[in-house]
């Protein structure tokens, strides 16, 4: 995914999709795949950063003085920052295609995306930004030299969205940290885009302390991906999700209604994340699939080893007290 071609690949390949009424039913190995990859629920998050957007990008679109209004998607793990981040890049990359359809083939590249690696440095960023357009870039390479070609190159192709994940590994109260976040504010300066980033709780860290921090906080709204909750006033947020995800499932003797009735353990298993729910609802799919039985119940839901964090949800550890022998 971080490489255009790699990118444009996840971009024009056709989301997974349940099979429709009438249709020949999928081979076995066919209803696997699809379930692994799953389908994408359109949460709120995905609607509110698809609109917001859409929004920053006509406002930016002709703003020459200063950097262009920037966006940063933020929350707790596995509330779907990144799934968000990547439904908007697609749907920018697939609305561009149309609006060029004559033209987006001869080199055009509207959206980038780019991790930000561990322990982050200036020049190890820059490097990143080259290899997703494959601009020949190497160590030898002075940090100047690989942010001339990786500008020159961004602004040729005609990049519209810059979308930065893992943006909390930066800390700007390390010098190499401080050097790498100035180095972005520089490129959002020199690269006609808008500026999209993904991090964990990014508020917490020191992205958003001292001087850089509210000169980011001035430029970036945001947009917090929290767990969705049981309830919100008279709606049910987290039993729509999981009745949208059973709705999808491909399985040949599934009973319908099984899982949003188990809304409560659903939740209370995976702390209302949206990862944790659509990797226990798949997991237990493809066990469904590959054992015959065809159906998700809570005993082969309770079967189903969770990530950690939501695992200690799930079953807090109880510390065990030991007694003095008499």
């Amino acid at each position: 995914m971080t490489s255009w071609d790699g990118f444009h690949a996840f971009a024009t390949t056709p989301a997974a999709a349940p099979p429709l009424p009438g249709t020949p039913p999928r081979t076995l190995e066919e209803r696997l795949a699809y379930h692994s990859r799953f389908v994408t629920v359109r949460t709120p998050a995905i609607n509110t950063l698809a609109t917001t957007v859409r929004t920053l990008m006509l406002l930016g679109r002709h703003q020459q003085v200063t950097a262009r209004p920037s966006l940063i998607v933020t929350g707790p793990a596995g509330t779907g920052k990144t799934t968000a981040l990547l439904e908007v890049g697609r749907a920018c990359h697939l609305a561009h295609t149309r609006r060029h359809s004559r033209t987006a083939g001869a080199g055009h590249v509207p959206v980038a995306y780019v991790l930000v690696p561990p322990a982050a440095t200036a020049k190890t960023l820059a490097l990143e930004f080259a290899r997703y357009l494959g601009i020949p870039a190497t160590n030898r390479m002075s940090q100047a030299q690989i942010t001339t070609a990786v500008c020159h190159t961004y602004q040729a192709v005609n990049v519209q969205l810059v979308m930065i994940d893992e943006i909390h590994r930066l800390n700007p109260r390390t010098t190499t940290g401080a050097q790498a976040a100035d180095w972005i504010k520089d490129l959002t300066e020199r690269i006609n885009a808008t500026f999209l980033y993904a991090g964990i709780d990014v508020t917490t860290t020191p992205l958003f302390t001292g001087v850089r921090g509210i000169q980011l906080a001035a430029r970036a709204s945001l947009i917090d991906c929290r767990p969705f909750p049981a309830r919100h006033g008279p709606a049910e947020p987290f039993r729509d999700l999981v009745t949208t995800m059973e709705n999808a499932l491909d399985l040949r003797h599934h009973q319908t209604g099984t899982l949003p009735r188990l809304t409560p353990y659903l939740h209370q298993r995976t702390a209302g994340t949206i990862g944790s729910l659509s990797r226990l609802i798949r997991q237990a799919a493809i066990t469904a699939i590959s054992n015959s039985t065809e159906r998700i119940t809570k005993t082969s839901l309770d079967t189903i080893r969770l990530d950690h964090q939501a695992e200690q949800h799930h079953r807090p550890h109880t510390p065990t007290h030991s007694h003095p022998t008499p």
